[in-house]
């Protein structure tokens, strides 16, 4: 489980696509194999909130709680695999940043699912669990179309199509 980071080895996972890419289905699979998983939709359900966008101190106070769980864990050793869209680059340098004094480098696992599946998993979507918020059809795309695709220069990446197997 462990990819060599330092704190003993502890290993941070960012899943990054677009809603309706497939992040939680492989966040689900990292967290039967030990990494604790940290959830933005699974915390905002937990607060009752059942549709996004959030207002923006709620946003605010769930990143605080995650951010500082996310310390807490990595400073005990475990591992993490956080379940967020990390849709931008600045988000992700973000959480870099917060990492950067545990002496962690953080993996990104990308699903590069295509628009049509995303929006299509979307539009399928109940609102039965916290990894299935519903979204406007006009908020889906947009949240697509502004989507900035990470690259290997922003650190360890690896790249999943909508199977959730690598490309």
């Amino acid at each position: 489980m462990s990819d060599g980071n330092a704190l003993g080895g502890t290993r941070v996972v960012f899943m990054c696509g677009p809603a309706g890419s497939g992040k939680s289905t492989v966040a689900r699979d990292l967290e039967s194999q030990g990494l604790v998983r940290l959830s933005f939709d699974q915390e905002a359900w937990a607060r009752g909130h059942r549709s996004m966008p959030l207002p923006e101190q709620a946003h605010r106070d769930i990143e605080a709680e995650l951010q500082d769980r996310l310390s807490a864990l990595v400073t005990a050793g475990r591992d993490v695999v956080l379940d967020f869209s990390f849709w931008s680059r600045a988000m992700r340098e973000d959480y870099r940043e917060l990492l950067r004094p545990l002496d962690i480098e953080p993996e990104t696992i990308y699903l590069a699912t295509d628009r049509e599946t995303c929006l299509s998993r979307v539009r399928a979507r109940g609102i039965d669990h916290a990894d299935d918020f519903q979204l406007s059809p006009d908020l889906a795309a947009a949240y697509f179309d502004h989507f900035e695709v990470p690259t290997p220069k922003e650190g360890p990446l690896t790249v999943l199509g909508a199977d959730g197997r690598p490309l």
